[in-house]
């Protein structure tokens, strides 16, 4: 049996970053070890209802709960608040496990100084990515050709010196972009049918466990309507939701639509009252419990966020792709590519598209068919109890069981 270890988890103060591992931490816990988890005090109920004790730490990035364009625009801007916020969190979780070091350290991939804490330390980490990961050939056909014009500039130049200055104060001598982007070891939480390029991803360094979901009730439960033949749900997820003119074109797509109702989620940054006169078939909410709704739609909206994807894919719902930012864009054209969903810019995002796409996709046998193959591969890919499997390969080497 595997010996009880003190397993430290850094993550940042983001549902799409935290969600993915709470059921791994829950796990682990129940498995009779010790888990700490740093993270920022917004996220500490959440993460200490695994069993978990929470190490919080504050956090500079926006929070989960600020307006979205707080992150800017650029890549520049997306990336150096994490730099910066790194950068003043290493103190702050060196003071907290001062004489409580752990023996092996996760960490989610933009949690840098979780990896930086486990060099110091001399303990294994494990990278626990919500996203897809790099494969052979990615720095070439991705990150080269995106970073090829900031980093020519002088705030790109500025943002890579610090980058670099920081981990040489640590003793690592990797490269930034091989820091972030190529861990020793790492335990992907998405199904492997996401990941683009599958085939060229090192299996010996990434294991693919799929979506870690556990019993989500406590979130609510939703009622499909009597009479409801068909529904559909609109969500952006808990970030880019200040998107008022594309809820309108989904409440022209939907709202009179024979048949039909429409669950739209809008998140905080909107007041539904800009969406002007809603048909009775059109449910407008803040927040939704959306594993409750998905068991029952027919079709999903979705921005295409790694969580989202997942648990489209998870319950055979066939869905329109509207991504926003980031892996998002990458989502929705490997969701496409599956043949299980369409994917349409916001931009494009009209009534009348939105409505041709539903209808097509819904009415296709071949639709139904992928999905259903979809989700039985991702039921083989383990899960949990997998990814807990996973994470106690590395412990007997430091607890000498």
């Amino acid at each position: 049996m595997t010996s009880r270890a003190h397993i430290a988890m850094f993550s940042i103060a983001a549902h799409g970053h935290v969600n993915p591992s709470l059921e791994v931490i829950r796990e682990l816990v129940a498995r009779g070890h010790r888990v700490t988890y740093a993270i920022p005090p917004v996220f500490a109920e959440k993460v200490a209802q695994t069993g978990a004790e929470v190490k919080p730490w504050n956090s500079t990035l926006p929070s989960p709960d600020d307006d979205p364009e707080a992150w800017g625009s650029t890549l520049l801007d997306n990336v150096e608040p994490f730099l910066d916020d790194a950068i003043q969190a290493l103190p702050q979780l060196i003071e907290s496990y001062q004489g409580d070091e752990p023996d092996l350290v996760l960490h989610d991939i933009a949690a840098y100084p979780g990896r930086v804490l486990a060099h110091r330390w001399g303990v294994p980490a494990i990278s626990l990515s919500p996203a897809m990961v790099a494969w052979e050939g990615y720095e070439e056909e991705v990150a080269r050709p995106l970073w090829e014009e900031p980093k020519k500039t002088e705030r790109g130049r500025a943002y890579y010196a610090r980058f670099h200055a920081w981990l040489e104060e640590n003793g690592i001598t990797l490269h930034p972009d091989a820091f972030g982007g190529r861990p020793d070891r790492s335990i992907v939480l998405i199904p492997k049918a996401l990941q683009p390029n599958a085939d060229r991803v090192d299996q010996s360094v990434y294991s693919f466990v799929g979506a870690c979901q556990g019993d989500r009730t406590a979130e609510g439960d939703w009622q499909r309507p009597a009479g409801a033949e068909k529904v559909a749900l609109v969500s952006l997820g808990s970030a880019f939701t200040k998107q008022p003119d594309f809820y309108r074109e989904c409440v022209k797509a939907f709202g009179d639509l024979p048949g039909w109702h429409l669950v739209l989620s809008v998140g905080r940054h909107v007041d539904p009252a800009e969406l002007g006169d809603v048909p009775a078939n059109v449910e407008v909410r803040s927040w939704v419990p959306q594993p409750a709704i998905l068991e029952q739609a027919d079709l999903f909206v979705t921005h295409a966020g790694a969580g989202g994807s997942q648990e489209g894919l998870a319950t055979a719902t066939p869905m329109i792709a509207v991504p926003q930012a980031a892996d998002q864009f990458g989502n929705a054209d490997m969701l496409q590519s599956l043949g299980v969903a369409r994917r349409i810019d916001t931009e494009e995002a009209t009534g009348e598209v939105l409505r041709e796409a539903a209808l097509a996709l819904v009415e296709d046998p071949a639709v139904a068919r992928r999905l259903k193959e979809i989700q039985a591969e991702m039921a083989q890919e383990g899960g949990t109890h997998r990814a807990a499997d996973l994470i106690e390969a590395e412990v007997p080497r430091v607890c000498g069981s």
